[in-house]
């Protein structure tokens, strides 16, 4: 590990990193290291610009607690109840969590240094934090994996489009984050070329774009995208929040302007632009955009033509994923034939499609037939096409499909966005977790699911067949996993028009 050592003293684990000392915590062999800064605070001269790096301090750094969480508001009930949300005041929003197996030395296959996951949390660019209990890190830890999870700026701060400030700000703390990680991680015993990105949702969206930007070149070796696709939009259309939020605050949209508007009153805006919309039904929102920079096209077009060809990739989606966004707020019973015609029209979506799945889902209602066809058509389609692409790019490393299809029995969930994160994570003893799952989620099929993450951290093979012809797809409930050849092909082959 060269200068960058680690140490275990009675006084809790310290880690030597290019700033300086940390001492965290340590129980049962793990150590954790909360609120580490990648980058300086990005207030004042520093609001709405890159992230810089974090300043050497003297002494021994406290690292016992969760950094301050990037501005944001909680989710609106009832999701409230369901995602927890933690809020961490303070201006320091730009840091990262570190969770390993102590002491940070080893002997054995691993002495080189231990895989590395990082994970990038979801909440449409403008909700989430590290903090979020269902990300506890032990258990990746206790199985030998080195996992560190980070913030990074959410919403206006981080997403905003203005001619006076550099874009895919929350990117390039991203991007920021892993440059962190590939400078200090052997402090913690972990390996910087066996570095694995992982995220969900938004933070899936957010790895597809570090795939495709030249700027996270050599960053990771290895990429998880759970629930989230290749997206973007162009700077035009991705400065249209802005704009709207502009208009509201009755302010140029400018970063000058905006960094003048009261904090509390520019989320309140925030709020009231974005609040309406969600991933199916759309609305207001914020989105990574092609800037030339950070992302020189769009990542689905560079991914295709062979961007990133080299990184091992894992993906797939939740059965059910938009019960989440249906079922809380009632629209599965609110919507009827007519209305689920109207809105397949709205979004696009072909007659003869709508009539497959109508045709193979006869004891479901109308609301239910339009949120599966709407989130096959924003998740599961684009993953299969990205997959297909993968295959037929020569000399391109493996890609891995999932599906994870346990129900949930609360509120009729199912197997709903972010339902598999408590088993990604081994979590299920978490409160937070159990909003969403129960109090009876399967704990084995939670081994197996987390367990497969290690597995492809550690060594690029999740412990099935890599996606071929025959479109193998490992299944996660409801029962035991299993290996399904080309899941639901009907309604897939439906959408080849």
């Amino acid at each position: 590990m060269s200068e960058y050592i680690a140490e275990h003293v009675p006084d809790g684990p310290r880690a030597r990193t290019r700033n300086g000392v940390l001492r965290g915590a340590l129980k049962d062999g793990v150590a954790s290291f909360l609120g580490v800064p990648y980058a300086q605070a990005p207030v004042g001269a520093l609001r709405f610009r890159a992230p810089e790096p974090a300043e050497a301090w003297d002494g021994v750094r406290e690292a016992t607690d969760f950094g301050p969480t990037a501005p944001k508001r909680p989710y609106a009930p009832p999701l409230d109840a369901l995602l927890p949300d933690p809020e961490v005041a303070g201006d320091d929003c730009l840091n990262l969590n570190v969770w390993a197996p102590w002491p940070a030395s080893q002997e054995g296959p691993d002495v080189g240094g231990r895989p590395v996951m990082v994970w990038i949390h979801g909440g449409s660019l403008k909700h989430g934090s590290s903090a979020v209990p269902v990300y506890d890190g032990t258990a990746f830890a206790r199985d030998g994996v080195v996992l560190v999870s980070l913030n990074y700026r959410l919403g206006i701060e981080g997403f905003g489009v203005f001619p006076d400030a550099p874009t895919n700000l929350g990117l390039r703390d991203q991007i920021a984050a892993l440059t962190w990680v590939r400078e200090n991680i052997a402090a913690f015993g972990g390996d910087p070329d066996r570095v694995t990105v992982f995220g969900e949702s938004a933070g899936a969206i957010s790895i597809a774009a570090l795939m495709a930007s030249p700027l996270a070149k050599g960053l990771f070796r290895r990429a998880v995208m759970q629930s989230g696709v290749p997206s973007a939009r162009s700077l035009d259309a991705a400065r249209r929040t802005t704009e709207v939020m502009a208009a509201r605050l009755k302010v140029p949209a400018t970063a000058e302007a905006f960094a003048r508007v009261d904090p509390e009153r520019l989320l309140a805006a925030q709020t009231a632009v974005t609040g309406k919309g969600n991933p199916v039904l759309s609305g207001h929102a914020f989105h990574i955009a092609v800037d030339g920079d950070v992302l020189p096209d769009h990542p689905g077009d560079l991914l295709v033509d062979g961007a990133s060809a080299d990184v091992e990739l894992l993906m797939g989606t939740n059965t059910d994923e938009y019960r989440l966004w249906f079922v809380p707020g009632g629209h599965t019973e609110k919507v009827g034939s007519v209305g689920q015609r109207l809105l397949l029209r709205k979004g696009r979506i072909p007659p003869d499609v709508a009539k497959v799945y109508r045709a193979g889902r006869p004891q479901e209602k109308p609301g239910e037939i339009l949120g599966a066809l709407a989130a096959d058509k924003l998740l599961w389609m684009p993953l299969n096409m990205f997959a297909d692409a993968r295959v037929n790019t020569r000399g391109a490393a493996a890609t891995y499909m999932y599906e994870f299809g346990w129900p949930s029995p609360v509120l009729d969930l199912r197997a709903c966005h972010a339902l598999e994160l408590g088993f990604v994570f081994d979590t299920l003893d978490r409160p937070e977790t159990r909003a969403l799952t129960g109090p009876d989620a399967p704990r084995d099929l939670a081994a197996a699911m987390h367990a497969a993450w290690v597995s492809f951290a550690a060594t690029g093979d999740p412990g099935w067949r890599r996606w071929d012809q025959a479109r193998p797809v490992m299944t996660f409930g409801p029962g035991l996993p299993s290996l399904v050849e080309a899941p639901r092909e009907a309604e897939r082959r439906a959408w080849d028009v």
